[in-house]
């Protein structure tokens, strides 16, 4: 009898609907394996399960293309009330929907959290004449089709960075000769192999080959230089330019308030662990923590600032 009482107990148990978030996250990553956007979707989970903080597994899709609009769109149709649901994004999405008049937007989605700003960074092959970005304005002055440019897609910070350069150059933007790719995992190939003459992406994408002696960091576009990287900032080598790619993560459309607010005690005790510490300094991230109310603010404040600059840049109407 007691044996089937038991029994009887365990059904039940297992009968009980499971509390939000008691089940493997779904994780889309809106970009190619090995980018920026799948780094951004896999670490922090890594983070989570190894502080102990959520341990009940993940799965993550990557689906790129369109400057995250690809992904976007599945994540929006398929996850709609979905409190497991989550996606990563950031400031090149934001960038593919006004470029692409994507008909999906982030207008229905859970704004979660802000996590990393990336600097980008200029690399060029080990063997490059590009010794410095006063070589790159000479370069682009001279001939700007020449000068074969690798970047994300089109749109996003890295051809906004370039566009930057390119203005404080005195060359019109839509000289380029500008070439996206999905990754910035994809460059690198083709930046060590001399296919490309110049990339921009960001560091944590670029470190580790530069590590490795399989191409050179010239400079970065953030504010002030990055620990352990000896690289000059655009505004020590002359151009004013300052910008970032930052990163974060937005839950599905029409997630509840309880699914909210269980990922945000998620991501604020993984924000205050030392493990995600460790992360930042190891990803060579910034951290630009920002959550709930504040970072859906920052999201429509960001529609607006990158819109007026892509139309000054030519890219759109």
């Amino acid at each position: 009898m007691l044996r089937i009482k038991q029994v009887l107990v365990s059904l039940a148990v297992a009968a009980l609907p499971l509390a939000a978030g008691a089940a493997p996250a779904k994780v889309m990553a809106p970009g190619g394996p090995g980018g920026g956007y799948d780094a951004a979707a896999r670490v922090p989970m890594q983070v989570m399960q190894e502080a102990g903080i959520f341990t009940d597994g993940y799965q993550v899709t990557n689906k790129g293309g369109a400057g995250g609009t690809i992904g976007l769109a599945e994540f929006i149709n398929t996850s709609k009330n979905d409190d497991n649901a989550i996606m990563s994004m950031g400031s090149i999405l934001i960038g593919g929907i006004i470029l692409n008049k994507s008909p999906v937007t982030l207008d229905t989605v859970t704004p979660l959290v802000r996590l990393t700003d990336d600097a980008d960074v200029l690399a060029v092959p080990m063997d490059s004449p590009i010794k410095n970005v006063a070589d790159v304005i000479a370069a682009l002055r001279k001939n700007p089709g020449a000068l074969a440019i690798g970047g994300g897609s089109v749109g996003g910070v890295d051809q906004v960075a370039a566009g930057l350069i390119a203005k404080s150059a005195g060359v019109p933007p839509s000289k380029l000769n500008y070439i996206p790719y999905p990754s910035g995992a994809e460059l690198v190939p083709l930046l060590v192999s001399g296919q490309l003459k110049l990339a921009l992406s960001g560091l944590s994408e670029f470190k580790p080959y530069a590590d490795q002696k399989r191409l050179r960091i010239i400079a970065v576009t953030s504010e002030q230089r990055l620990p352990g990287l000896d690289a000059p900032t655009l505004k020590e080598s002359g151009v004013d330019v300052v910008i970032g790619n930052w990163r974060g993560i937005i839950g599905a459309p029409g997630m509840s308030k309880q699914g909210r607010d269980m990922w945000l005690d998620r991501f604020q005790k993984m924000h205050a662990s030392p493990q995600w510490k460790k992360t930042l300094a190891d990803h060579g991230w910034s951290d630009a923590y920002l959550a709930g109310d504040a970072f859906a603010k920052f999201l429509d404040e960001e529609k607006v600032r990158q819109e007026q600059v892509l139309k000054d840049l030519g890219l759109v109407k």
